[in-house]
């Protein structure tokens, strides 16, 4: 497992997304509830959070609940959002300490109101945190999103404050959810599962994968730090070829 003295600092992604998968399967092994899981996953968002920002990693997104999720058992769905208000709540005083914002993305208002007070809260205490912006994709999927930002731009084209033939793909940047937020530069996956489950459909087009068969509840600083690595052995060409990158 890399340590942190093998990461380039001068080549750290400004925007890492993490689909956080496998506490299910994690509680299974352990012959607990899958809840036990979720549970046992903070410590794996604690390490991820705080080796993030220390090694210089400007946005650090979560993908902490996706819309299919509300098909869950509702006993599951009711546990997780209780556990999602507790681990906010607890977790503010070090989001301050460490000058870490955060924000969230996805459908809020379809949270429980006691889920959306805890995470307003959250955001208004840290909204001067200038170190690390920690994104929490909340009843989140990639199809909303764009679903969203169609819409919005149709309302605008309607009104007359947009014209239709003046849209790029800037613009339509400017209607999703991460408006302001760079597109992330590595997506990290658990669990070994090979796909996108849905997450930021857009703003992965040129995002470099690493996945892991670890599943998240056993992820730890040192697993960030083999994600890094891989990255920066990777070349990225946006579409052109390695000797255009070498002559610019």
């Amino acid at each position: 497992m890399a340590s942190r003295s093998e990461i380039d600092s001068q080549n750290i992604p400004a925007h890492v997304a993490v689909i956080m998968d496998g506490n299910g399967r994690w509680a299974k092994q352990k012959g607990g509830l899958r809840i036990f899981g979720h549970q046992s996953a903070i410590k794996a968002v604690r390490e991820t959070v705080e080796s993030a920002a220390e090694i210089g990693v400007q946005y650090l997104t979560l993908y902490a609940f996706s819309t299919e999720n509300w098909a869950r058992p509702a006993h599951e769905v009711m546990a997780l959002m209780q556990l999602l208000v507790h681990t906010i709540r607890q977790e503010t005083a070090t989001l301050l300490k460490n000058n870490i914002r955060l924000q969230a993305i996805g459908q809020i208002e379809s949270l429980p109101a006691s889920c959306q007070r805890e995470l307003a809260e959250a955001i208004e205490l840290t909204k001067a945190g200038n170190r690390m912006t920690l994104v929490l994709a909340l009843s989140y999927s990639g199809r909303w999103d764009l679903t969203q930002a169609a819409q919005r731009l149709a309302a605008d084209v309607a009104a007359g404050t947009m014209e239709a033939s003046a849209i790029t793909e800037q613009t339509i940047a400017g209607y999703l959810s991460t408006k302001g937020i760079p597109d992330p530069e590595l997506l990290i996956r658990t669990s070994g599962e090979q796909r996108i489950s849905n997450f930021l459909l857009w703003q992965l087009a040129y995002t470099e994968l690493y996945i892991t068969d670890l599943l998240w509840p056993d992820f730890r600083r040192e697993h960030f730090y083999d994600a890094l690595r891989a990255y920066q052995q990777r070349e990225r060409r946006f579409g052109k070829t390695s000797e255009q990158l070498t002559v610019s």
